[in-house]
């Protein structure tokens, strides 16, 4: 991960309390709860602390946004969506400022590029390597609430660029590692981290607080509270995220460094059901292998869980396959027609399965959790297709059509019945 340029000479004068903010679309839907939210901020300001919040658009603007692109152009140029997709933080912050205005709070909105958040030149899926956020400390030693356009930056070529879905969260915790800032929040409708996604399983618990690495491995897996990238931000910089719900006070969670062995066993059972399956077969698998893995670098799309078996002595009966996450990118049906024009036959896509993971501290220091899970999938005829393990995470692949069962069934099994 980029060094982030830090202010040591934070507010060149003085040390009033400064914390971060962050307030997803949920929490900014409608101008009654964008008001809400000025209200919130308010109260803080008014403690004499300095805040500077991060917005991410309102409501459903970005998905509207990306159907509009889409009723222009099935592959729409990456650039262009970065500069029309900007345009929905925009208006979040605006109208968030004049909100706090009409509350007696000096507030001024300034954009990424404006906060100094400067990313690498990757379109859609760009990462920060550098915060210089003078025009922000500018304002909040001015005593103004700085509310920032989340997601978004500007690239070393001066190229406005955005961070990815969940993307604000990444620009928060950025900020904060560069403002020195007491603390980060992270708010949305929910209020905090379940050990599972209460939609899915009705007892998912509340986690009151979660090691970075557990977090992280959530968020990869499909977890939807918190950003990887942002997670990861916050381990390098040691700040503790406080994810919390806007507008129902009482729980949070607090992502933070644990102690050693003071959390163990599986802590989450997470799903991710929009992924592709791309396999590469026959005495070429791995020259085609290489060749798709540098095209889709080049095409700036990210791929996961790599497994390649080179038979030597049966070439043909060698393979290769990775997972494509499709909602971090737009156009996947213009690279998928450009991988089959260069592989043909010998290339295809799985769209059948879902990824199943299992989260918690030393959850491979043996082989008795996946032979169980394994076992337990069995009993109810749910067949696996592909496994991948991490320190903190065991991975697998099952059939689209059984993945709340699963994720029911081990949810039970190694949350509910552990407690």
């Amino acid at each position: 991960m980029p060094e982030l340029y830090i202010n040591h000479q934070r507010f060149r004068g003085f040390t009033m309390t400064c914390i971060v903010q962050k307030y997803g679309g949920s929490s900014l839907a409608d101008l009654e709860k964008l008001k809400k939210v000025a209200a919130i901020i308010a109260a803080v300001r008014k403690q004499n602390i300095s805040v500077a919040v991060v917005v991410s658009a309102m409501g459903k603007t970005t998905d509207n946004l990306v159907a509009m692109a889409r009723g222009i152009s099935a592959a729409p140029s990456r650039r262009e969506m970065d500069m029309l997709l900007t345009t929905g933080e925009r208006i979040t912050m605006s109208l968030l400022c004049m909100a706090l205005n009409e509350q007696g709070i000096e507030a001024v909105s300034l954009t990424g590029s404006q906060s100094g958040i400067i990313t690498n030149d990757r379109h859609n899926n760009a990462q920060v390597i550098e915060v210089r956020p003078v025009r922000v400390l500018d304002e909040l030693e001015n005593g103004k609430v700085v509310v920032i356009g989340g997601f978004q930056g500007v690239s070393y070529k001066r190229e406005i660029t955005t961070l990815g879905r969940g993307g604000s969260d990444t620009t928060a915790v950025a900020l904060a590692a560069a403002l020195n800032a007491d603390r980060c929040e992270i708010y949305s409708d929910v209020d905090g981290v379940y050990t599972a996604d209460p939609s899915v399983v009705a007892d998912a618990k509340h986690l009151p607080e979660i090691s970075y690495q557990a977090m992280q491995e959530m968020s990869t897996a499909g977890a939807k509270v918190l950003n990887a990238h942002a997670v990861q931000f916050a381990k390098d910089k040691q700040i503790a995220i406080y994810a919390r719900s806007t507008f129902a006070p009482g729980k949070e969670t607090i992502v933070r460094k644990m102690p050693p062995g003071s959390l163990t066993g599986i802590q989450g059972v997470v799903s991710e059901d929009e992924i592709t399956r791309v396999i590469i077969s026959g005495k070429n698998a791995i020259a085609d292998f290489e060749w798709a893995i540098a095209f889709l670098e080049q095409e700036q799309i990210q791929i996961k869980e790599l497994h390649v078996a080179n038979v030597v002595k049966e070439p043909e009966k060698s393979e290769a396959s990775f997972i494509v996450s499709q909602k971090y990118f737009y156009g996947w049906d213009s690279i998928k027609k450009q991988l089959i024009d260069k592989l043909g036959a010998n290339i295809e896509f799985d769209t059948s399965l879902s990824a199943l993971s299992l989260i918690g501290e030393g959850i491979n220091k043996s082989n008795d959790s996946l032979i169980e899970t394994l076992r337990l999938l069995a009993s109810q005829e749910i067949a696996v297709y592909g496994i991948t393990t991490t320190s903190f995470r065991i991975s697998l692949l099952v059939p689209k059509e059984k993945i709340k069962l699963a994720v029911a069934l081990c949810h039970k099994r190694w949350v509910t019945e552990n407690l």
